[in-house]
């Protein structure tokens, strides 16, 4: 090994410069993964705060103001600062390359770059909390327009996030076009390189749509430009179209890269190739295809035309044939295989699992009929959980404990990991199924105050809450206290990240690989390997 090579990442320099202008993808994936981290923490205490107050029916601990606030922060927080970063920026630039047989990204400054507008755009997003808005995560006209609070600074942060978004998807694409190993074909490439590929996709193209709705919603605010005011002859339902046309293509950026995970997590722990591999790659495409034609779901009841509708239903139902082909191959991956419950499988299968209930209560929201009653419901609220939290965090956790071995070389408890699972796992099911009734009986999302006879379903949703929380405590406090050093590839897998030491070298490779075998040869390599 080279003199260069013979320090993990870890250890190549120390401090806070070392850390904060390094151009190793993997100590910016760890740094992404701290800061969104810090940024889910901020926004699940608010969450947590934001079900205390629906312990009764009246006001339990805030007013209706700070109720709106915590709303905000929720949303927005979890959305720009956590889910829509999370997965991509965080595993995607600690793995990509050591998945490819590469060095770094084929970018290494533009990567410091992102990180830095990222953190720039965090920190106006926190200034803006001095007077926090009150619209809600979805900033809505009119009332975004016409707020007292702090929209325009909260927006720009957003708007600023969302160019570190569309830079680390160019890099990435490019990367993987670039610089993947000699014999590792696009057949041969990991399907969470596929997942990324097709989220770097949406970043590039779907983020710029986002981006120029706050500048007019800035613009209108700051100049009286007529774009979404009725009053100046604006239209507020343009704003929708605009918001709904980056953020239903936004799921799937939280979304693809945890599927990718659990393509790579599931043969791992089956001891079986993954079955069906082209159909999941290609999935990925579709999907990120055909995100794009379908935010017109969220708007039914605006007033849209009947025709309108009709197309929007039948593409919504679309897109759930490529995520069934996933799920699908998922299990019969796992068909006769010699499946281990390790943490990060039990994960995977909760992702599965929690993803379906989501993805299937997205078809009531599809269909024109149900959507009318349960629009704006709980029902939306439950559905929206399911399939961000239940699948892009469950995801993330999966990861977490997959490849925790090999981004610190240590081995945390198997056994508190497990109970941790259970907890967050029950935790979370008491905490969103009973807003599907609520939803299903009428009860609206967004209010401070309820009719009576929600209570128990509210008081249930809060003790769920608690449990989770719980659960994720003692998921973090057993990270924090490992008990072994980690071997090089404890899970035995076939995939180059884990060709090398844990931690990974400075320089991943001394010499670039030449890839002979598929990423997922489990039944023949492995067990010829002993």
């Amino acid at each position: 090994m080279s003199s260069d090579n013979e320090k993990n990442y870890l250890k190549n320099g120390s401090g806070f410069s070392s850390w904060f202008f390094t151009m190793d993808h993997k100590r910016l994936g760890v740094m992404y993964l701290a800061g969104i981290g810090t940024f889910f923490v901020i926004a699940a205490i608010a969450s947590l705060l934001l079900r205390a107050e629906h312990l009764t029916p009246a006001q339990t601990i805030v007013n209706a103001h700070s109720y709106n606030v915590l709303f905000t922060l929720h949303g927005a927080m979890m959305v720009f600062l956590f889910i829509v970063p999370g997965v991509a920026a965080s595993f995607g630039n600690f793995l990509i390359p050591l998945m490819i047989g590469a060095r770094d990204v084929i970018f290494p400054k533009l990567n410091l770059y992102s990180f830095w507008i990222y953190c720039f755009g965090a920190l106006v997003f926190l200034i803006a909390l001095a007077a926090p808005a009150d619209t809600g995560w979805t900033f809505y006209t009119p009332y975004s327009i016409e707020s007292g609070t702090n929209v325009i600074l909260i927006t720009t942060g957003i708007f600023i996030l969302g160019f570190s978004s569309i830079l680390t998807g160019i890099n990435f694409i490019v990367t993987m076009h670039k610089l993947r190993a000699p014999g590792l074909t696009w057949d041969r490439l990991p399907l969470f390189c596929w997942a990324a590929y097709a989220t770097s996709l949406l970043q590039v193209l779907a983020t710029p749509v986002v981006a120029i709705t706050l500048v007019l919603l800035i613009g209108e605010r700051y100049f009286g430009l007529g774009f979404f005011d009725p009053a100046r002859g604006g239209d507020p339902v343009l704003f929708q179209h605009f918001f709904w046309f980056y953020s239903h293509p936004a799921v799937y950026i939280m979304i693809l890269p945890a599927m990718g995970i659990i393509s790579e997590v599931i043969p791992v722990f089956s001891r079986k190739p993954i079955f069906g591999y082209r159909a999941i790659a290609y999935s990925s495409l579709a999907i990120a295809l055909i995100s794009f034609f379908v935010w017109g779901h969220h708007m039914f009841t605006s007033g849209q035309s009947k025709l309108i509708n009709i197309i929007f239903s039948a593409i919504t139902f679309a897109v759930a044939i490529p995520t069934a082909i996933k799920v699908f191959n998922w299990l019969w991956t796992m068909h006769r295989g010699s499946v281990q419950l390790s943490a990060a499988m039990l994960y995977a299968l909760a992702f599965i699992f929690l993803f379906t209930i989501g993805g299937l209560t997205g078809l009531y929201l599809g269909a024109l009929a149900p959507v009318v009653h349960l629009h704006d419901t709980y029902f939306v609220v439950a559905h929206m959980h399911y399939v961000m939290i239940g699948g892009t965090l469950f995801g993330l956790f999966s990861a977490l404990h997959f490849w925790y071995p090999k981004m610190w070389g240590k081995m945390f408890d198997e056994f508190k990991a497990k109970i941790a699972f259970v907890l967050i796992f029950i935790g979370f099911n008491v905490t969103f199924f009973p807003q599907f009734i609520m939803g299903s009986l009428g009860m609206p999302r967004r209010y401070f105050n309820y009719d009576p006879e929600f209570t128990l379903f509210h008081q249930l949703s809060t003790y769920g809450s608690w449990i989770t929380a719980i659960g994720f405590i003692l998921m973090v406090y057993n990270f924090f206290k490992p008990i072994s050093e980690a071997e090089g590839n404890p899970y035995k897998s076939v995939s180059l990240e884990w060709s090398m030491s844990s931690p990974p070298p400075t320089l991943n490779f001394d010499e670039i690989p030449t890839v002979t075998d598929s990423t997922y040869a489990y039944g023949n390599k492995i067990e010829q390997e002993g």
